[in-house]
């Protein structure tokens, strides 16, 4: 076959096994939000409040690996999702990532559910580039226990929460950037998707977001 026929195959094909990639990557996202989810609710006594969670206009949910020698890195993945109407919107792939300066030794994987309390919260993510926590968004440790009552004005449009080796806690994620990952919503949605269409729900949730929203649909 002539190589001016082949080369383009052979691009052709390495990038419909990219996206691909990128779409399973992202299905494996989904599939660790729905579990972190179930892990949060199975905490006894110390969790997210449900009052907190039927008032809240979306949730960010992520799994941060921590890592480094001297040198530390950190880097994660994961998703958020919107309220629309009575159920929720499919899943917009995020990402965040920082270095640091310090020893450590090892690695340490820890989940966040991040609580958007606002409208404005939700807009924030929609507009896809980065959203600075702390700058962008007033970011607070959320209250925990689950029969714990909070005031009808929450206290921060953004309300996070921890769990690292098994240990749960509110924590404030000041500082931290999250930034839209383009490459992985147009994979997984099959087309060029913005946030702003997820989350409005203008664009309909592929199956395998389908056991995640049950988990919300609970919410």
């Amino acid at each position: 076959m002539n190589r001016w026929i082949v080369f383009p195959l052979l691009v052709l094909s390495c990038l419909t096994l990219s996206a691909a990639s990128a779409a399973a990557g992202f299905q494996d996202d989904v599939d660790q939000a729905a579990t972190i989810l179930q892990r949060f609710r199975e905490i006894p006594e110390k969790s997210i409040p449900n009052s907190v969670l039927k008032s809240a206009k979306g949730l960010a949910i992520l799994t941060v690996v921590k890592a480094g020698f001297i040198f530390s890195g950190r880097g994660g993945e994961g998703l958020v999702v919107a309220r629309v109407g009575k159920g929720w919107s499919g899943p917009s792939a995020i990402g965040t990532g920082g270095a640091g300066f310090g020893l450590q030794i090892g690695a340490q994987v820890s989940e966040f559910v991040i609580v958007l309390n606002t409208p404005e919260a939700v807009k924030a993510f929609s507009r896809g580039g980065n959203v600075s926590l702390g700058a962008d968004l007033s970011v607070a440790a959320g209250p925990v226990g689950r029969d714990v009552a909070t005031d009808v004005t929450p206290m921060a449009a953004v309300y996070s929460y921890s769990r690292s080796e098994g240990l749960f806690a509110g924590i404030s994620l000041e500082g931290t950037v999250i930034a839209e990952r383009t490459e992985a919503n147009a994979a997984y949605y099959g087309r060029s998707v913005t946030p702003t269409q997820i989350l409005s729900g203008r664009v309909k949730p592929p199956r395998g977001a389908q056991k995640l929203l049950r988990i919300l649909d609970k919410y």
